[in-house]
């Protein structure tokens, strides 16, 4: 088998053949880290590369096998984290100057778990700084490009994240997610990612963000996405608001299938800008869900207002003015320009305003409470554009703003709002041969569902195979 082709190998196969002793672990790590030590200089989706450690747990990982011991369900399997995510001795920048000396004291819940279940790190993903945009670039680690178009935007803030899936620098990567901050990403660089529920994968340190922040996988296929969630899902002690609820066999009910399932269709929410060649795409890929035996209705609004102005702006400026304002005075002229601007609006809310902002939080969560009461899906566009020039906050044919880029990812953060699961999964491509994602959002708690969704639309309109040409 290629080199290639190993870096491409789903990690539900690779840990199967391994557990067969079809494959070694330092083969597939080989593999892995040879196109990742080819690829990354022109791609920098990885700002930390602990490639030694990561052969050393490889052969480890072999030796283990050839003694017959009991192995996890991704042992042996290569695997980055997002640098957002403490890690034990490794640096965690956040994509900042300001925490450029900064190391992980511990290992986050997730990382224990994906560790646990025998996953291999081989390094942290690139993140714009402090996750704040739904763009690749920071000024610790510079820009993060577009495996589909060098010199294009990979989507934030996971970006090394979705460029390494889409690359195939490893089949399974962490992503986290507060305004759309995995699904951006994987719609921009073409691959699966999935915004669980809020609270299923525990959050450690907790973020300040608003109950909005959360982890999940980014990967080629759907698949994959499963295994990984339901290796880091569960409730954990340090985290407060992790759900208390049991273990779900997410691979094992994928190919239940949505035979007569009623999925609503919104081409923009009823509000949003969608520039026309990503309408066209998703317009092209809704049939699928027919082929795969769901009923699909076309719906205008969820909610009878935009969140953006009287909710996600509030939230997301507050707290990114908590998160690094008391930094402002000694570092504003080494920051991300727009991240200042964002933090400087957010000190301006008042109590008043954030509250009323809740009260409009609750009034938007019992709105999409009662669409799924008579819809088990919804399914959007994942974002309003394609991949555009990285190093730019906003497409140039788009209105131009400081800060406010998340004017065309109005689809994403109102889940993050009312915590409900999303995926992206790939659907197509522009003309210009740039990927597009379709959006699908279920009832909160419906993870499984939306990965079935998300496993029946892959097996009517496969992705996996398309391999962007670096």
């Amino acid at each position: 088998m290629a080199d290639t082709d190993l870096c491409f190998m789903p990690a539900t196969v690779a840990a199967a053949k391994i557990a067969q002793k079809e494959l070694s672990p330092v083969e597939l790590m080989d593999a892995v880290l040879t196109r990742a030590e080819a690829l990354n200089p022109k791609l920098n989706a990885l700002c930390v590369e602990d490639f030694d450690a990561a052969r050393d747990a490889a052969r480890q990982a072999e030796a283990s096998v050839a003694a017959g011991e009991g192995l996890g369900s991704l042992h042996g399997i290569p695997v980055t984290i997002k640098d957002l995510t403490t890690m034990q001795g490794l640096p965690f920048v956040a994509g900042s100057n300001i925490f450029k000396d900064r190391v992980g004291e511990a290992d986050a819940p997730l990382v224990e778990r994906l560790k646990s279940a025998g996953a291999i790190v081989i390094g942290k993903t690139t993140t714009p700084e402090a996750g704040w945009k739904g763009c690749g670039d920071s000024p610790a680690h510079g820009a993060t490009h577009n495996p589909w178009r060098h010199g294009f935007n990979p989507g934030g803030s996971s970006a090394g994240a979705a460029a390494c899936a889409a690359a195939g620098i490893g089949p399974l990567h962490q992503g986290s997610d507060g305004a759309g901050s995995i699904r951006m990403p994987a719609a921009f660089c073409g691959v699966f990612g999935i915004k669980p529920t809020f609270g299923r994968v525990p959050n450690w340190p907790i973020s300040n963000l608003h109950q909005m922040a959360h982890n999940g996988p980014i990967t080629r296929t759907v698949a994959d996405g499963a295994l990984m969630l339901q290796v880091m899902a569960g409730a954990h002690p340090r985290d407060m608001m992790t759900l208390d609820s049991p273990a779900e066999d997410y691979v094992a009910a994928l190919d239940e299938g949505i035979k007569g399932l009623k999925i609503g269709y919104s081409r923009n929410l009823g509000y949003l800008r969608v520039d026309p060649e990503v309408a066209d795409a998703v317009e092209a890929a809704v049939p699928a869900l027919v082929e795969a035996g769901a009923v699909v209705e076309e719906v205008d609004r969820l909610w009878p207002e935009d969140p953006f102005d009287p909710m996600e702006r509030v939230f997301w400026c507050s707290a990114i003015g908590g998160r690094v304002g008391r930094y402002l005075d000694s570092y504003a002229d080494r920051m991300d320009a727009g991240l200042v601007a964002c933090a400087v609006e957010g000190l301006r809310f008042s109590t008043r305003e954030i509250m009323d902002a809740w009260d409009r939080r609750i009034a938007l969560f019992d709105a999409q409470r009662a669409f799924f009461e008579r819809f088990d899906l919804l399914v959007t566009p994942s974002l309003s554009v394609a991949a555009f020039p990285v190093n730019r906050l906003m497409p140039e044919h788009w209105e131009q703003h400081e800060w406010d880029w998340i004017r065309w990812a109005g689809f994403s953060y109102p889940f993050n709002l009312t915590w409900n699961p999303a995926a992206s999964v790939p659907c197509g491509f522009t003309p210009d041969k740039l990927p597009v994602g379709l959006q699908i959002v279920g009832p909160r708690f419906a993870d499984g569902l939306v990965l079935r969704a998300a496993r029946a639309f892959e097996t009517v309109r496969p992705w996996a195979g398309e391999r962007p040409p670096l």
